[in-house]
């Protein structure tokens, strides 16, 4: 594969390496005689999130290939380019038109039957239920991380505030009306239904393992500052039967057959093309991703 990034590193006078930003080497990569360029690979970077400037060079480099690999194809089948436009009008490219029509037209993927798709439902099961969903109220006593006296205010106030919760915890609706720093406190200090993943971690950890009814015995610290919170109710997450998923499943078992039949595609024509300067079979990565 030829260098698309020096990563070489001059020496200083002590002989210690210079610190110095991974520059760009002109390729010399080619498909069936068709160069890619150092401009068409730069181009295309922006598209490609990588940990480091030559894994992000890289696919790139494989991605404008298996275009190129694409494209060769459709032309030689004489593909003529027809467009499609979304809802917003916005119309695809005819190289983009010519790659969807030519893998619409070559790569057959079949149908997920009703068998497959309830073979796959018992198989993974866990992943077909709804959430728990938690109702619960809070008061905020806001301070930011970074501001120790604001937070050790906060701490106090709540703890002052969650005594006079416990004698009457019926009136958790008021005392978040008049205390709360949150927007909530509106709606007596209301969160709604909430599931998994709506709030931070630390404010989740203590409010799943609460129960109906059940105040949060302290001041719970979160980057917002300190919460008191009451669980009024826990709806617990229902297995979902499978005449209501087994449309999703059959997609997501469609869209990953086409996945591995283009893959599949693409690795032949990469077999029989001519790739110079590119080890693509040899990548990471896979070819479709």
């Amino acid at each position: 594969m030829t260098t698309l990034i020096d990563n070489s590193m001059p020496k200083l006078a002590s002989g210690e390496a210079a610190k110095v930003d991974p520059k760009p080497v002109s390729p010399e990569i080619f498909v069936n005689g068709v160069e890619i360029t150092l401009e068409d690979i730069q181009q295309e970077i922006q598209n490609h999130e990588a940990s480091n400037p030559g894994e992000a060079v890289a696919n790139a480099t494989r991605a404008l290939i298996v275009r190129e690999l694409l494209l060769q194809k459709a032309n030689t089948l004489g593909i003529e380019a027809d467009p499609m436009s979304d809802d917003q009008g916005r119309r695809e490219t005819d190289e983009d038109a010519k790659v969807r029509q030519l893998l619409e037209q070559e790569v057959d993927v079949p149908r997920a039957g009703e068998e497959e798709c309830q073979r796959y439902y018992e198989q993974h099961i866990y992943r077909f239920s709804s959430e728990t969903i938690y109702e619960a109220r809070h008061i905020l006593f806001a301070a930011g991380l970074d501001d120790k006296d604001a937070r050790e205010k906060a701490r106090a106030k709540a703890e002052q505030v969650l005594a006079s919760v416990k004698e009457a915890p019926g009136r958790f609706g008021e005392f978040a009306r008049e205390f709360s720093q949150c927007p909530s406190s509106k709606e007596g200090g209301n969160l709604g239904q909430l599931t998994k993943g709506q709030t931070v971690p630390e404010f989740e950890t203590v409010l799943f393992a609460m129960e109906e009814g059940q105040i949060s015995p302290t001041p719970v610290p979160t980057p917002f500052g300190y919460h008191l919170i009451q669980l009024d109710r826990v709806i617990e997450g229902q297995q979902l039967p499978f005449e209501h998923v087994k449309t999703k499943i059959a997609a997501y078992l469609e869209a990953s057959s086409w996945s591995r039949a283009v893959a599949q595609y693409i690795g032949i024509l990469a077999g029989a093309a001519e790739i110079k300067g590119f080890d693509i079979e040899g990548a990471d990565s896979p070819l479709v991703q």
